[in-house]
C-alpha cells in the first residue's frame, strides 16, 4: 500500500493536475454559495468538460467540486439566511444568528475549519479501512434506516425553543409536507389537488428558500412599510475576536467535529443516506452534550462547527461503497460514477487491482482538494464579507432574484416558483406568532426516509413491526429514541414544576 501511495503522488503533484483540483473546489464554492444551483447540478455541468480529459485531472477536479460545494452552502446559508445547499442546512440554525451578532466572518471561517477537518480525516479512514466499513454500511436495510431515521428526529425537541408543543406542531406540519406527492410503493398520487405538478413532490429547495430567505425578506421590510426604521439583515463587527476564531474556540469545538467525523465516516458508507441527516444528528448530539444547551440556536460556534463537520465528513465516506463495491453513496457520487466510467474506470472489487495506481493517485487527489478547499475558502470568506458594504436597498433585490433564478433552475419550473412563495408566507407567518422552522425542516428532510424504509421493512415482515425491535442494529436505535424521549418529557415535566412554582 505504501508502494501505491507513493505512486499516486507522482502521478497526482504535478502542475497540471494540482490546477484542475483548485479549478473544481473554486467551481464548487461558488456554484453552492448560490442557493438553488446544488453540487449535483454542478457536478453534471462539469462532466462533459472532461471528456477529452485524462483520468486523473478529470476525477481530481469533480471531487474538488464535491468538496467545494459542501463548504460553499455554507456562506449563504450564514450570511442571508438561506442554505446554498441541501447539506448546509443545519448550519442556518446557529449560522445566521451569529451574522445578526456581527459574527458572520467568525462563523465563515470555523465552517471552512471544520470541514476541512472533516474532510481530511474521513479521506484517511477511505484511504485505511475502505473496504470492511463498506461491508459493514451495507448491513444497515430498511428497519435499521427506520430506526436510526426516527432517533434523528428527536433533535427536534432540541430545536423547538421555548415551546416543546409548537416545536412539535411544526414537525407535524413538516411531515405532512413530506407525505405531498406520489405514494412511493402504490404509485397512487396524494394531496395533489387535481395539479399535475405536485405530483412530483415538494422539492427541498423550493421549501429552504422560501421558507427562510423568502421569510426572511419578509420579516426584515415589514418595519419599513409601517415608516419605522429597518434593521440590517447582517452587521459587522470591528472587533477582532468577532472575525477570528481562537484557539479556545476552535479546542472547544473539537470534540463535536470529530463526533461528527465519526458520524459521516459510518453513515455515509450507507447508500442513501447523505449528508444533510449527518448534519442534523451531529447537530442534535453536540447539543445534547454542550454544558449550555440553551445557546444553541441563538448563535453558538459550537453549533455551526456540528453542522459543517457533519455534512462535509461524508464526502470521503460516500465514495466507500462507490469504489469498493461499484454502488454510490448519494446522488452526486452517482455522478461521479458515470465519470469513472466515461473514463474506462469501472467502480467495484477489481478497480483496486486494474486501476491500482490512478486510485491511489485520486486518494493523493482528494487531499489536494483539501488544501485548496481552506486556500480558496479563505478567499472565498474575504470576497464574500463585502456584502456587508451592500445597502440594503440594493442586496434585497439582489437576494430576491437569486432565490427565483436559483428556484427556477432546478427543475425549468415556474410551479417551484410558486411553491418558494408559498413556504415563503408559511415561514413569515410562523416566525410571526413564534413558531420555529427547524423542525418543520428538519420533518420534512427526513420525513420521505422515514416512510419508505419504515413501509419496507413492514413489507418485508409480512406485515409485522416486530422487524424494527428484533434486529440488533434496529433495536439499538430503537432503544436509544426510548430513552431520548424519556429524558425529553423529564425534561418538560420539570420545567413545568419550576413554572408553576
Amino acid at each position: 500500500m505504501t508502494e501505491q501511495l507513493l505512486v499516486g503522488l507522482q502521478l497526482m503533484l504535478t502542475m497540471e493536475n494540482v490546477f484542475f483540483a483548485f479549478i473544481g473546489v473554486s467551481v464548487g464554492i461558488f456554484v453552492g454559495s448560490i442557493p438553488g444551483l446544488t453540487v449535483t447540478m454542478a457536478t453534471a455541468l462539469m462532466v462533459p468538460l472532461t471528456f477529452t480529459m485524462e483520468p486523473i485531472p478529470a476525477i481530481a477536479m469533480l471531487l474538488g467540486v464535491y468538496k467545494g460545494g459542501m463548504f460553499g452552502g455554507s456562506m449563504s446559508a450564514i450570511l442571508i439566511n438561506t442554505p446554498g445547499t441541501p447539506a448546509a442546512s443545519a448550519t442556518v440554525l446557529d449560522g445566521f444568528p451569529m451574522s445578526k451578532k456581527g459574527q458572520a466572518v467568525k462563523a465563515m471561517k470555523i465552517g471552512l475549519y471544520a470541514s476541512v477537518i472533516a474532510d481530511v480525516t474521513t479521506d484517511l479512514i477511505l484511504i485505511l479501512i475502505a473496504p470492511p466499513l463498506a461491508m459493514i454500511a451495507l448491513r444497515f436495510g430498511p428497519p435499521e434506516i427506520f430506526s436510526l431515521v426516527l432517533f434523528s428526529l428527536t433533535i427536534i425537541a432540541a430545536v423547538s425553543g421555548k415551546s416543546l408543543l409548537k416545536g412539535l406542531i411544526a414537525g407535524t406540519l413538516g411531515l405532512l409536507f413530506a407525505t405531498v406527492g406520489m405514494d412511493p410503493v402504490t404509485g397512487l398520487s396524494r394531496f395533489d389537488f387535481g395539479y399535475v405538478e405536485i405530483m412530483k413532490g415538494i422539492g427541498l429547495i423550493p421549501m429552504l428558500i422560501g421558507i427562510f430567505a423568502i421569510s426572511e425578506i419578509l420579516v426584515r421590510v415589514e418595519p419599513a412599510l409601517k415608516d419605522k426604521v429597518e434593521q440590517l439583515i447582517i452587521r459587522y463587527s470591528d472587533w477582532p475576536e468577532d472575525n477570528e476564531v481562537t484557539w479556545p474556540e476552535m479546542r472547544g469545538c473539537m470534540r463535536t467535529i470529530f463526533r461528527g467525523v465519526g458520524l459521516g465516516a459510518f453513515l455515509g458508507a450507507i447508500p442513501g443516506l447523505g449528508s444533510t441527516i449527518t448534519a442534523f444528528l451531529n447537530y442534535g448530539m453536540a447539543q445534547r452534550a454542550s454544558k449550555h444547551p440553551e445557546t444553541f440556536g441563538k448563535g453558538e460556534i459550537e453549533g455551526v462547527a456540528a453542522a459543517e463537520s457533519g455534512n462535509s465528513a461524508v464526502c470521503g465516506a460516500t465514495l466507500i461503497p462507490l469504489l469498493t463495491l461499484g454502488i454510490p453513496g448519494d446522488i452526486v457520487t452517482a455522478v461521479l460514477l458515470g465519470a469513472f466510467m466515461i473514463h474506462g474506470i469501472t467502480p467495484g472489487p477489481t478497480m483496486f487491482i486494474e486501476h491500482g495506481n490512478v486510485i491511489y493517485a485520486l486518494f493523493i487527489g482528494l487531499m489536494v482538494c483539501n488544501v485548496a478547499n481552506l486556500i480558496m475558502g479563505r478567499l472565498g470568506i474575504s470576497v464574500a464579507k463585502n456584502v456587508f458594504k451592500v445597502p440594503e436597498a440594493i442586496l434585497y433585490p439582489i437576494i430576491l432574484v437569486l432565490c427565483f433564478v436559483g428556484t427556477y433552475a432546478v427543475d425549468n419550473s415556474m410551479f417551484d416558483v410558486q411553491a418558494m412563495l408559498f413556504f415563503g408566507l408559511v415561514g413569515y407567518f410562523m416566525r410571526k406568532f413564534s413558531y420555529p422552522l427547524a423542525p418543520l425542516l428538519i420533518a420534512f428532510v427526513l420525513g420521505p426516509m422515514l416512510e419508505n424504509s419504515m413501509r419496507q421493512a413492514i413489507i418485508m415482515a409480512d406485515g409485522s413491526v416486530s422487524i424494527f425491535f428484533t434486529r440488533p442494529v434496529s433495536l439499538a436505535f430503537m432503544v436509544l429514541t426510548g430513552i431520548a424521549v424519556t429524558l425529553i418529557a423529564v425534561k418538560e415535566v420539570r420545567k413545568a414544576s419550576r413554572v408553576a412554582e
